[in-house]
């Protein structure tokens, strides 16, 4: 497979963080690596522990990678565009980004209680529970995961 990009919009508590575990799920079962970029955009997100040496080591400004033999983390303290960070990922299927709406990726915007209009102009599908309303974009029921993933295989950016 190529190495595709998608994104999901949102407001807060709208799904989105429970949809695209689903969709996660799906895809890596299929056997696809699958890597996520999260948006935090009031920088309240900690990964690491008061106390600990990485986080004695990022407290400084330094850069601090952490290798083990399960896993590689990056801590940088400068922010990094999405070809930067995609750069970095090495091999992948499917690239899922929240948030960051501005980007130019593809996008379903994830509404459960209701349609917030002001996320349509960066959307290109929106999943909700509501269908009585045609907002000239494509409409997927918020829990047909298999149609969410079959828009994204269509409609994702190849980025790499």
């Amino acid at each position: 497979m190529k190495q595709l990009a998608i994104a999901f919009s949102g407001p807060s508590n709208s799904g989105k963080t429970t949809t695209i575990l689903k969709v996660l799920n799906k895809f890596i079962s299929q056997g696809l690596k699958c890597v996520v970029i999260k948006h935090d955009p009031g920088d309240k997100a900690r990964f690491d522990v008061a106390g600990k040496d990485s986080f004695k080591f990022s407290e400084t400004g330094a850069d601090v990678v952490v290798l083990s033999p399960t896993r590689t983390t990056y801590f940088s303290k400068t922010k990094s565009e999405l070809d930067d960070v995609i750069s970095m990922l090495g091999e992948f299927d499917l690239l899922i980004v929240e948030g960051l709406k501005t980007l130019p990726l593809p996008r379903i915007s994830v509404f459960k209680d209701g349609i917030n209009e002001e996320y349509l102009p960066f959307s290109n599908a929106i999943a909700s529970y509501e269908t009585h309303k045609d907002y000239g974009l494509p409409h997927i029921n918020l829990d047909d995961i298999d149609a969410i993933c079959e828009w994204i295989i269509k409609n994702a950016k190849v980025v790499k």
